[in-house]
């Protein structure tokens, strides 16, 4: 019960990873405020949570609802964690074709809005002697090809405005962390694709089949492995970390694909089998 008497507000909590965090910390102790412009999701989990989970609508393009959000929770008595998860794919375009409109939605859908997170949570957390804040970021964060050009963009973003925020906050006691994923299944992928029912349910199978290849760990990411990476930076198990991130991402990272899958062949043993 590392969230015992403690409260917490996470963004995007209706579904997804941010609906898996919430349950984790509402578990471990927590009283977890949601907010998500997913109406019906978002009651259904306060609905299933035995009075732990409360929900907010809120779009966080717009920061009024964002600090409305964290006024909600210091009215209902305080913040001390806040999981600013909310996000889409955004926008697709190249960045030879992307839109100023465009670009400027996706960076405050998934840019901004973490950074007013941070900027209405710090003083209710300031007034309560600290806290600790994770941000969503991305594998996408480190390079091409993973992700839509703007949302690694974004993503990127967050990685330093969390080192940054971290230094600014550290004064009252405030950390500030990143969570990274990989390939997490979730609706993410299908819903910036507008796909609903039994084709979204399809096309998710096969993106779970493809996750389980994409990395060394041969299986899936689950929204209940991010959970547990950001139950651990918001506890007190994690006292000592601040500004930096972990990534949780079944090894995506570690190389080259040819230096975990023995099927791919890499610069080194091309030239040892030519040597042989």
């Amino acid at each position: 019960m590392r969230f015992q008497g403690k409260r917490a507000v996470v963004t995007g909590g209706a579904s997804g990873i941010g609906r898996a965090t919430a349950l984790r910390l509402a578990e471990e102790g927590a009283e977890v405020l949601i907010g998500d412009l997913n109406v019906a999701d978002g009651e259904e989990v306060a609905a299933t949570s035995n009075g732990r989970i409360r929900f907010q609508r809120t779009d966080v393009t717009q920061a009024a609802e964002i600090e409305a959000l964290m006024t909600a929770a210091e009215d209902a008595g305080g913040l001390d964690v806040v999981f600013n998860n909310a996000g889409a794919a955004g926008s697709r375009d190249r960045i030879d074709e992307i839109s100023p409109d465009d670009w400027d939605r996706t960076m405050a859908l998934l840019l901004r809005s973490v950074a007013m997170g941070i900027r209405y949570a710090a003083p209710l957390m300031a007034k309560r002697g600290g806290g600790a804040i994770v941000n969503t970021s991305s594998v996408s964060a480190f390079g091409s090809g993973m992700a839509p050009t703007a949302y690694s963009t974004a993503k990127a973003g967050v990685l330093h405005l969390t080192k940054v925020a971290a230094a600014d906050l550290a004064r009252h006691k405030i950390r500030v962390n990143a969570v990274v994923p990989g390939f997490i299944t979730t609706n993410i992928f299908t819903s910036a694709l507008g796909l609903e029912g039994q084709v979204r349910d399809h096309v998710n199978g096969m993106i779970a089949q493809t996750a389980a290849k994409a990395q060394p760990v041969q299986r899936a990411g689950r929204p209940e492995d991010i959970a547990a990476a950001v139950a651990y930076l918001a506890s007190d198990d994690a006292a000592f970390v601040t500004g930096t991130h972990i990534l949780v991402d079944g090894g995506m990272l570690v190389g080259t694909r040819a230096s975990w899958d023995e099927d791919v062949p890499g610069l080194f043993s091309t030239l040892e089998a030519a040597s042989a």
